[in-house]
């Protein structure tokens, strides 16, 4: 599952970049699907919640994102943060006092407001103490009424004006020497479409459990909960610990007794095989195999070392691939992950023991024997019990993926 957007620069009267406008799309063609702006805006935020960090697509440039007045009022723009975006009211927003009584909320939080193809009314002079850009369609406007604009927004020097379509040098200068501030137009640069594999909930809710279950004490009653909110896992968990692999002598009928009689062990395995085969459905099994082969031979590895939480050992071969399974850097997948400090560390600074055991692990893969034992003596780890945890992990890979076929 994919995320699209499209970006489109907006620069400064020197013509350096001062942010973008975030577009939302529903796939590769770079144009504005069928649907309402309320929808658009909802998903855009989904998308920041759910499938990309703002910063995948603006670096450290804010992002001017729509809003309409519903998901003003629903409270949306607090679900992102106020140095990354500019609240961009939609022309189709009527000044009213709702919408004042949210704007001027917005700005008592810190935010950056601004007034999307602004057409002129009197009554917009209620909002101007609290509206920092006014962006205005360059091509549609005439100068008159541009003129009339700047001499209502006179007692308010903050605010910019935001020179929309300027598709040609001699426009850009016009509105240059005009006093616009900001610029935005096919003369510097059309939408630039993006895209980012999505993380479905299912996924996060997957990830949020192999989190909890990589600490070295349970918090039951935090699992069973995340379990309980999915009715899908909690189907599939119930259906695994009451399998013939188990021998169980009564069936099991509740979330917590599943949870206890499997044990962490067990749970962990579970879990791993569900995230692993869920995110990496549509690339090659080996993938997958390797990625599953990395977990185990890292749990190995931290069982023999005894200096690190095998959870954690765990867990860090299992991300290992993600950005290979995502298509993205590691770096963008951490960032929505919520796992320990030291796996993220590991896989996007390449810091720590865990670093450690990854480059151990690589070594095994390509069989270079020779750093691989040089590596082996630096962590100080008992030579001779590291090839048994390699094949005990390759043969347990298999396992599950032969499991999975089934």
């Amino acid at each position: 599952m994919y995320f699209y957007a499209a970006r489109q620069p907006i620069l400064d009267r020197n013509k350096a970049l001062y942010g973008y406008e975030l577009l939302f799309r529903d796939g590769l063609s770079n144009v504005f699907p069928e649907i309402d702006g309320d929808e658009a805006t909802s998903r855009m935020i989904e998308g920041s919640q759910f499938s990309f960090g703002l910063e995948d697509f603006l670096g450290d440039k804010p992002g001017f994102i729509n809003f309409t007045l519903e998901t003003l009022l629903k409270k949306y723009p607090s679900m992102l943060p106020k140095e990354q975006v500019v609240i961009e009211i939609l022309e189709t927003v009527q000044p009213g006092k709702r919408l004042l009584a949210e704007c001027q909320h917005l700005k008592e939080q810190g935010y950056t407001l601004a007034l999307d193809d602004y057409i002129h009314q009197p009554v917009w002079r209620h909002f101007y103490p609290f509206i920092d850009i006014i962006k205005i369609d360059f091509r549609s406007t005439d100068i008159a009424t541009i003129k009339l604009v700047q001499q209502a927004i006179a007692d308010f020097p903050h605010i910019k004006m935001l020179a929309e379509k300027v598709e040609t040098n001699e426009e850009f200068q016009q509105a240059l020497d005009m006093g616009f501030f900001y610029f935005q137009g096919f003369f510097f640069s059309q939408p630039e479409l993006m895209q980012t594999k999505a993380l479905s909930p299912a996924q996060m809710t997957l990830a949020e459990l192999l989190y909890e279950t990589s600490k070295a004490e349970l918090d039951l009653v935090k699992i069973t909960n995340i379990f309980q909110r999915d009715v899908n896992l909690s189907y599939k968990l119930l259906r695994y610990s009451n399998s013939s692999v188990f021998k169980r002598r009564a069936e099991i009928e509740t979330i917590k007794q599943a949870l206890v009689v499997l044990g962490q062990v067990e749970l962990k395995k579970f879990l791993s095989l569900l995230f692993t085969a869920q995110i990496s459905s549509d690339k090659p099994a080996e993938l997958m195999r390797m990625s599953m082969t990395r977990a185990r031979f890292a749990e190995g590895l931290a069982t023999i070392h005894g200096k690190v939480d095998t959870g954690k050992a765990f867990l860090t071969g299992l991300m290992s691939l993600m950005d290979a399974i995502l298509d993205e850097s590691i770096a963008s997948v951490m960032e929505k992950l919520p796992l320990a400090k030291e796996i993220k560390d590991a896989l996007v600074d390449h810091t720590g023991i865990l670093a450690d055991y990854l480059t151990l692990i690589k070594y095994y893969e390509t069989a270079q024997w020779q750093q691989a034992n040089q590596a082996i003596e630096s962590l100080g780890i008992d030579t001779d019990k590291v090839p048994d945890a390699y094949h005990n992990a390759v043969q347990w890979a298999n396992e599950q993926m032969k499991a999975l076929g089934d």
